[in-house]
């Protein structure tokens, strides 16, 4: 029997410093090991470098840096999540973004996600929303506004 509703999408649950993130799994394109990133010339810390992925130079993101939950630890288990870009910029197809550990497939719907709406938090550009999923503190970030962040540093170091 399937229960699942119709209006329920996939998504998953990317554990990243200090939080996690919660996106449609359409957007996530594949999990790599961590490997250092190419520094970028006088990016801001949030954009760690860029990775070599077949045959793309991918820009590497830290949600956790742009969010302010970033905390210095151990890159043991660190994972790279490569996401597709939505925006349309030919140059800027995919991008990348560091994870702890491997992304968790989950079925979000109306009964497990509160958007919290009350308070009118200001977030960080790059974040869209705070969220309650299951009843753990995630946060839905903005890619368009992540994509046009990137760019314009990319633009600026060119």
């Amino acid at each position: 029997m399937n229960t699942a509703n119709t209006n329920d999408i996939r998504g998953v649950l990317i554990q990243i410093a200090g939080s996690q993130l919660l996106l449609p799994n359409a957007a996530t394109v594949e999990v790599l090991s961590y490997a250092d990133p190419e520094p970028i010339e006088h990016a801001p810390d949030w954009l760690l470098g860029q990775i070599r992925w077949r045959g793309w130079r991918l820009p590497m993101v830290s949600f956790a840096r742009i969010a302010g939950t970033h905390t210095e630890g151990s890159s043991i288990g660190t994972k790279v999540i490569v996401i597709k870009a939505l925006g349309g910029d030919p140059k800027l197809p995919y991008f990348a973004l560091v994870a702890q550990g491997f992304p968790r497939l989950v079925t979000i719907s109306h009964d497990n996600l509160i958007v919290h709406t009350e308070h009118q938090e200001v977030l960080p550009e790059g974040i869209r929303l705070r969220v309650m999923f299951n009843e753990d503190v995630a946060l839905v970030p903005d890619l368009d506004a992540a994509e046009r962040m990137i760019v314009e540093v990319l633009r600026q170091a060119a």
